[in-house]
């Protein structure tokens, strides 16, 4: 939600979304940059009057971060975005979140750095080491532009292996999944969910949504069916009836540590 439109941020936080991003960064035009943060500010302020269940999270722009954090660490805060992340933007990030936490009484926000250009993609692995990075976040069209790399069905692999580079460096650091890029066109669902899947199958676990109508295509991608949710409670019903010996699954096939990581996972995103 773009942050210089603060009516509409308590009928989006009510809405269907597990979380509303309250956008500082691109989604505001620089004249109206003070304006949207002192909206902002004045709604985390008011969230106790505000009933929902969602998440509010901002989106800040590393170019006025100072600015942006100091009026945005409010107690109705839940997280930042970080835009065009790196590795001095997340320096700078931390010692912000750290003097304004102690300041303001705030539990400590977990910080999702968006990889937005060719940069972030080399500086992965020290991004990911970072202690004030929670997990990533993939900004594709932004990357895409800035890697001079058109979107076709010839360069559909380019994109996975870009994909796979986010999703390999947040497992090596044993960070959280990330959050899968999301789609302009709003209006094609059959296209979103479709590629919602794909992006699940290749080690994302939430998707951003630039449209309510996106959301309940997250919701049902995401979420293991009740098949699925069977099939891995029964794997861990078996492992821990053999106590922790040699047993096999429903299909006769191996239980072994990599299979029940998955069923827990699995219960885990039920």
């Amino acid at each position: 939600m773009p942050a210089n439109r603060p009516l509409l941020f308590a009928k989006a936080a009510a809405g269907p979304a597990d979380a509303v991003v309250l956008d500082l960064e691109d989604a505001v035009p620089i004249a109206d940059k003070s304006t949207a943060r002192l909206s902002v500010r004045e709604f985390l302020d008011s969230l106790p009057d505000v009933p929902n269940g969602a998440q509010i999270w901002v989106r800040v722009d590393p170019t006025s971060l100072d600015a942006d954090v100091e009026a945005v660490v409010r107690l109705g805060l839940s997280g930042i975005l970080l835009a065009k992340c790196s590795i001095d933007a997340l320096d700078q990030l931390a010692a912000l979140l750290d003097r304004l936490e102690a300041e303001r009484g705030v539990t400590r926000l977990p910080v999702v750095g968006l990889v937005e250009d060719a940069a972030a993609i080399l500086s992965l692995a020290d991004l990911a080491r970072h202690h004030r990075l929670t997990t990533f976040a993939v900004g594709e069209v932004d990357l895409l532009g800035d890697l001079r790399l058109a979107r076709t069905p010839d360069t559909a692999t380019a994109v996975v292996d870009l994909r796979l580079q986010v999703v390999l460096h947040a497992a090596a650091a044993r960070l959280p999944a990330p959050v899968a890029p999301t789609s302009t066109d709003f209006r094609d669902l059959d296209t979103f969910e479709r590629s919602t899947r794909e992006l699940v199958d290749l080690g994302f676990r939430s998707r951003t949504a630039i449209h309510p109508g996106q959301v309940p295509v997250i919701h049902h991608v995401l979420a293991p069916d009740d098949g699925q949710i069977a099939t891995a409670q029964d794997v861990l019903d078996r492992f821990n009836a053999a106590n922790g010996g040699v047993t096999v699954d429903a299909n006769g096939r191996l239980i072994d540590a990599a299979v029940i990581r998955a069923a827990r996972e699995t219960l885990q995103r039920a």
